[in-house]
Protein backbone atom coordinates (compact mmCIF):
# COMPACT_ATOMS: atom_id res chain seq x y z
CA UNK A 1 0.00 0.00 0.00
CA UNK A 2 1.56 3.39 -1.08
CA UNK A 3 2.63 5.17 2.00
CA UNK A 4 2.34 9.74 2.29
CA UNK A 5 5.48 10.16 0.58
CA UNK A 6 4.57 7.54 -1.86
CA UNK A 7 1.79 9.73 -3.08
CA UNK A 8 3.81 12.95 -2.82
CA UNK A 9 6.72 11.63 -4.95
CA UNK A 10 4.13 10.44 -7.49
CA UNK A 11 3.21 13.77 -7.73
CA UNK A 12 6.29 14.45 -8.87
CA UNK A 13 7.17 17.45 -6.88
CA UNK A 14 9.86 18.58 -9.89
CA UNK A 15 7.66 19.62 -12.09
CA UNK A 16 5.99 22.18 -9.45
CA UNK A 17 7.89 24.72 -10.96
CA UNK A 18 6.43 24.76 -14.23
CA UNK A 19 3.33 25.22 -12.58
CA UNK A 20 4.25 28.56 -10.85
CA UNK A 21 7.01 30.16 -13.22
CA UNK A 22 4.37 31.33 -14.90
CA UNK A 23 2.23 33.19 -12.40
CA UNK A 24 5.26 34.87 -11.36
CA UNK A 25 6.33 36.32 -14.65
CA UNK A 26 1.99 37.37 -15.47
CA UNK A 27 1.74 38.92 -12.08
CA UNK A 28 4.69 40.80 -12.70
CA UNK A 29 3.92 41.96 -16.09
CA UNK A 30 0.44 42.75 -14.27
CA UNK A 31 2.67 44.92 -12.13
CA UNK A 32 4.53 46.90 -14.46
CA UNK A 33 1.06 47.91 -15.79
CA UNK A 34 -0.19 49.01 -12.45
CA UNK A 35 -2.59 46.37 -12.18
CA UNK A 36 -1.20 43.65 -10.17
CA UNK A 37 -4.10 41.71 -7.55
CA UNK A 38 -2.27 39.77 -4.80
CA UNK A 39 -5.41 37.43 -4.11
CA UNK A 40 -6.58 36.83 -7.82
CA UNK A 41 -2.18 36.18 -8.27
CA UNK A 42 -2.20 33.48 -5.62
CA UNK A 43 -6.00 32.09 -6.69
CA UNK A 44 -4.08 31.62 -9.97
CA UNK A 45 -1.26 29.79 -8.10
CA UNK A 46 -3.98 27.68 -6.76
CA UNK A 47 -5.13 26.89 -10.16
CA UNK A 48 -1.93 26.21 -11.73
CA UNK A 49 -0.75 23.69 -9.14
CA UNK A 50 -3.38 21.52 -8.70
CA UNK A 51 -3.58 21.38 -12.90
CA UNK A 52 0.17 20.14 -12.81
CA UNK A 53 -0.79 18.06 -9.84
CA UNK A 54 -3.48 16.56 -11.42
CA UNK A 55 -1.37 15.82 -14.95
CA UNK A 56 1.25 14.26 -12.90
CA UNK A 57 -1.24 12.07 -11.50
CA UNK A 58 -2.90 11.03 -14.35
CA UNK A 59 0.15 10.30 -16.32
CA UNK A 60 1.16 8.25 -13.65
CA UNK A 61 -2.42 6.33 -13.96
CA UNK A 62 -2.74 6.58 -17.82
CA UNK A 63 1.33 5.17 -18.42
CA UNK A 64 0.86 2.53 -15.68
CA UNK A 65 -2.68 0.66 -17.46
CA UNK A 66 -0.83 0.64 -20.73
CA UNK A 67 2.17 -0.80 -19.38
CA UNK A 68 4.46 1.99 -20.81
CA UNK A 69 5.68 3.06 -16.80
CA UNK A 70 6.75 -0.76 -16.15
CA UNK A 71 10.97 -0.09 -16.79
CA UNK A 72 11.56 3.45 -16.03
CA UNK A 73 14.38 5.53 -14.21
CA UNK A 74 13.15 8.57 -12.10
CA UNK A 75 10.14 8.95 -10.01
CA UNK A 76 7.91 6.73 -8.03
CA UNK A 77 5.39 5.13 -10.35
CA UNK A 78 1.90 4.49 -8.21
CA UNK A 79 0.35 2.76 -10.84
CA UNK A 80 3.09 0.89 -12.58
CA UNK A 81 4.63 -0.09 -9.26
CA UNK A 82 1.50 -1.68 -7.94
CA UNK A 83 2.10 0.91 -4.77
CA UNK A 84 -1.75 2.29 -5.09
CA UNK A 85 -4.58 0.63 -7.12
CA UNK A 86 -4.98 2.13 -11.03
CA UNK A 87 -8.54 3.51 -9.79
CA UNK A 88 -6.60 5.16 -6.64
CA UNK A 89 -4.56 6.66 -8.68
CA UNK A 90 -7.65 7.78 -11.11
CA UNK A 91 -9.38 9.17 -8.54
CA UNK A 92 -6.89 11.48 -7.14
CA UNK A 93 -5.74 12.96 -10.62
CA UNK A 94 -10.06 13.58 -10.61
CA UNK A 95 -9.77 15.30 -7.20
CA UNK A 96 -6.56 17.83 -8.06
CA UNK A 97 -8.86 18.72 -11.31
CA UNK A 98 -11.85 19.74 -9.54
CA UNK A 99 -9.82 21.41 -6.82
CA UNK A 100 -8.18 23.76 -10.02
CA UNK A 101 -11.90 23.56 -11.15
CA UNK A 102 -13.01 25.64 -8.28
CA UNK A 103 -10.20 27.79 -8.04
CA UNK A 104 -10.43 28.55 -11.72
CA UNK A 105 -14.24 29.51 -11.26
CA UNK A 106 -13.48 31.83 -8.07
CA UNK A 107 -10.73 33.32 -9.85
CA UNK A 108 -13.39 33.79 -13.11
CA UNK A 109 -16.19 35.29 -10.46
CA UNK A 110 -13.90 37.89 -9.35
CA UNK A 111 -12.36 39.10 -12.82
CA UNK A 112 -16.07 38.94 -14.73
CA UNK A 113 -13.79 37.04 -17.78
CA UNK A 114 -16.56 34.43 -17.85
CA UNK A 115 -15.01 33.37 -21.55
CA UNK A 116 -12.13 31.78 -19.48
CA UNK A 117 -14.07 29.32 -18.27
CA UNK A 118 -14.00 27.58 -21.69
CA UNK A 119 -10.24 27.88 -21.72
CA UNK A 120 -10.27 25.91 -17.89
CA UNK A 121 -12.07 23.31 -19.52
CA UNK A 122 -9.99 23.28 -22.51
CA UNK A 123 -6.79 22.96 -20.14
CA UNK A 124 -8.49 20.28 -18.00
CA UNK A 125 -9.18 18.06 -21.36
CA UNK A 126 -5.88 18.73 -22.50
CA UNK A 127 -3.91 17.51 -19.38
CA UNK A 128 -6.10 14.49 -19.25
CA UNK A 129 -5.45 13.56 -23.27
CA UNK A 130 -1.55 13.76 -22.62
CA UNK A 131 -1.34 10.17 -22.30
CA UNK A 132 -5.03 9.07 -21.74
CA UNK A 133 -7.78 8.32 -23.49
CA UNK A 134 -8.02 6.77 -27.27
CA UNK A 135 -5.25 8.57 -28.96
CA UNK A 136 -3.28 10.63 -26.28
CA UNK A 137 -1.61 13.63 -28.18
CA UNK A 138 1.36 12.98 -26.01
CA UNK A 139 2.38 9.75 -27.81
CA UNK A 140 2.58 11.13 -30.69
CA UNK A 141 5.33 13.88 -30.34
CA UNK A 142 2.49 16.77 -29.74
CA UNK A 143 3.00 16.78 -25.76
CA UNK A 144 5.54 19.78 -25.94
CA UNK A 145 2.63 21.89 -27.96
CA UNK A 146 0.19 21.46 -25.14
CA UNK A 147 2.68 21.84 -22.55
CA UNK A 148 3.90 25.36 -24.25
CA UNK A 149 -0.17 26.41 -25.15
CA UNK A 150 -1.28 25.93 -21.22
CA UNK A 151 1.89 25.91 -19.28
CA UNK A 152 3.21 28.94 -20.98
CA UNK A 153 0.90 30.62 -23.01
CA UNK A 154 -2.08 31.10 -21.12
CA UNK A 155 -1.19 30.75 -18.00
CA UNK A 156 1.28 33.44 -18.17
CA UNK A 157 -1.21 35.58 -20.36
CA UNK A 158 -4.01 34.14 -18.37
CA UNK A 159 -3.12 35.36 -14.82
CA UNK A 160 -2.15 38.68 -16.82
CA UNK A 161 -5.80 39.61 -17.94
CA UNK A 162 -7.21 38.18 -15.02
CA UNK A 163 -5.29 41.15 -12.87
CA UNK A 164 -5.43 43.76 -15.33
CA UNK A 165 -8.08 43.35 -17.71
CA UNK A 166 -5.81 42.95 -20.97
CA UNK A 167 -2.40 41.89 -21.69
CA UNK A 168 1.23 43.91 -22.35
CA UNK A 169 3.51 42.77 -24.97
CA UNK A 170 6.06 42.04 -22.21
CA UNK A 171 3.52 39.58 -21.04
CA UNK A 172 3.43 38.13 -24.12
CA UNK A 173 7.13 37.69 -24.36
CA UNK A 174 7.54 36.48 -20.85
CA UNK A 175 4.92 33.57 -21.65
CA UNK A 176 6.77 32.17 -24.70
CA UNK A 177 10.05 32.13 -22.85
CA UNK A 178 8.19 30.51 -19.56
CA UNK A 179 6.43 28.08 -22.47
CA UNK A 180 9.67 26.93 -23.59
CA UNK A 181 11.10 26.48 -20.30
CA UNK A 182 8.12 24.41 -19.66
CA UNK A 183 8.94 22.30 -22.84
CA UNK A 184 12.89 21.81 -21.47
CA UNK A 185 11.29 20.34 -18.60
CA UNK A 186 9.28 18.00 -20.49
CA UNK A 187 11.81 17.26 -22.72
CA UNK A 188 14.76 16.31 -20.34
CA UNK A 189 12.09 14.39 -18.72
CA UNK A 190 11.29 12.30 -22.30
CA UNK A 191 15.25 12.24 -23.48
CA UNK A 192 15.51 10.09 -20.00
CA UNK A 193 12.94 7.57 -20.85
CA UNK A 194 13.62 7.47 -25.07
CA UNK A 195 15.38 3.89 -24.65
CA UNK A 196 11.87 2.36 -22.86
CA UNK A 197 9.35 5.00 -24.68
CA UNK A 198 10.81 3.53 -28.24
CA UNK A 199 10.25 0.19 -26.89
CA UNK A 200 6.30 0.58 -25.82
CA UNK A 201 5.48 2.79 -29.08
CA UNK A 202 5.32 6.15 -26.91
CA UNK A 203 6.86 8.56 -29.85
CA UNK A 204 7.37 11.44 -27.55
CA UNK A 205 8.81 14.43 -29.79
CA UNK A 206 12.46 13.24 -28.30
CA UNK A 207 11.96 9.83 -29.90
CA UNK A 208 10.76 11.05 -32.94
CA UNK A 209 13.58 13.99 -33.34
CA UNK A 210 16.31 11.47 -32.23
CA UNK A 211 18.67 12.02 -29.10
CA UNK A 212 21.04 13.67 -30.79
CA UNK A 213 18.57 16.54 -32.02
CA UNK A 214 16.33 16.35 -28.93
CA UNK A 215 19.63 17.32 -27.32
CA UNK A 216 20.00 20.23 -29.29
CA UNK A 217 16.15 21.24 -29.10
CA UNK A 218 16.91 20.84 -25.07
CA UNK A 219 19.71 23.46 -25.43
CA UNK A 220 17.74 26.02 -27.20
CA UNK A 221 15.04 25.69 -24.80
CA UNK A 222 16.58 26.83 -21.91
CA UNK A 223 18.97 29.32 -23.28
CA UNK A 224 16.75 31.16 -25.82
CA UNK A 225 14.42 32.15 -22.73
CA UNK A 226 16.93 33.63 -20.43
CA UNK A 227 18.04 36.11 -23.49
CA UNK A 228 14.06 36.61 -24.20
CA UNK A 229 13.18 37.80 -21.16
CA UNK A 230 16.10 40.20 -21.17
CA UNK A 231 14.00 41.63 -24.03
CA UNK A 232 12.01 42.87 -21.31
CA UNK A 233 14.22 45.48 -20.29
CA UNK A 234 12.58 47.86 -22.99
CA UNK A 235 10.14 48.08 -21.03
CA UNK A 236 11.45 47.30 -17.23
CA UNK A 237 15.25 47.52 -17.41
CA UNK A 238 15.33 45.42 -14.39
CA UNK A 239 14.27 42.75 -16.40
CA UNK A 240 18.11 42.09 -16.76
CA UNK A 241 18.02 40.57 -13.54
CA UNK A 242 16.88 37.21 -16.00
CA UNK A 243 20.99 37.20 -17.83
CA UNK A 244 21.56 35.82 -14.06
CA UNK A 245 20.11 32.71 -14.87
CA UNK A 246 22.47 32.72 -18.51
CA UNK A 247 25.32 30.72 -16.74
CA UNK A 248 23.16 27.70 -14.77
CA UNK A 249 21.08 27.67 -18.87
CA UNK A 250 24.16 27.06 -20.58
CA UNK A 251 25.50 24.36 -17.80
CA UNK A 252 22.51 22.48 -18.29
CA UNK A 253 22.71 22.75 -21.96
CA UNK A 254 26.38 21.38 -22.01
CA UNK A 255 25.11 18.53 -19.52
CA UNK A 256 22.71 17.36 -22.03
CA UNK A 257 24.52 18.44 -25.18
CA UNK A 258 27.70 15.96 -23.70
CA UNK A 259 25.61 13.47 -22.86
CA UNK A 260 23.71 12.61 -19.91
CA UNK A 261 21.17 10.00 -20.10
CA UNK A 262 19.34 7.85 -17.91
CA UNK A 263 19.94 8.10 -14.11
CA UNK A 264 22.12 11.60 -14.86
CA UNK A 265 19.41 13.07 -16.26
CA UNK A 266 17.57 13.26 -12.86
CA UNK A 267 19.78 16.07 -11.56
CA UNK A 268 19.10 17.95 -15.37
CA UNK A 269 15.10 17.56 -14.60
CA UNK A 270 15.36 18.93 -10.97
CA UNK A 271 17.70 21.99 -12.82
CA UNK A 272 15.27 22.79 -15.44
CA UNK A 273 12.51 23.13 -12.48
CA UNK A 274 14.75 25.36 -10.60
CA UNK A 275 15.74 27.69 -14.04
CA UNK A 276 12.23 27.97 -14.18
CA UNK A 277 11.18 28.67 -10.65
CA UNK A 278 14.21 31.33 -11.18
CA UNK A 279 13.18 32.50 -14.33
CA UNK A 280 10.07 33.40 -12.77
CA UNK A 281 11.46 34.95 -9.62
CA UNK A 282 13.81 36.96 -11.87
CA UNK A 283 11.45 38.24 -14.92
CA UNK A 284 8.51 38.60 -12.04
CA UNK A 285 10.74 41.11 -9.91
CA UNK A 286 12.10 42.66 -12.58
CA UNK A 287 8.90 43.67 -14.40
CA UNK A 288 7.30 44.86 -10.82
CA UNK A 289 10.32 47.05 -10.14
Amino acid sequence: MASASDWVAGARPRTLPAAVAPVLVGTGAAAQADGALTGRALLAAGVALALQVGVNYANDYSDGVRGTDVDRVGPMRLTASGAAPATHVRGAAFAAFGVAALLGLWLVALSGAWWLLGVGALAVVAAWTYTGGRRPYGYRGLGEVGVFVFFGLVAVLGTTYTQLGSVTWPAVVGAIAVGLLACALLMANNLRDVPTDAVVGKRTLAVRLGEHRARRVYAVMVVLPVLLGAVCALAAPWSLLVLLLLAPAVVLAVVVLLGARGIALVPVLAGTGALELGFGVALGLGLAL
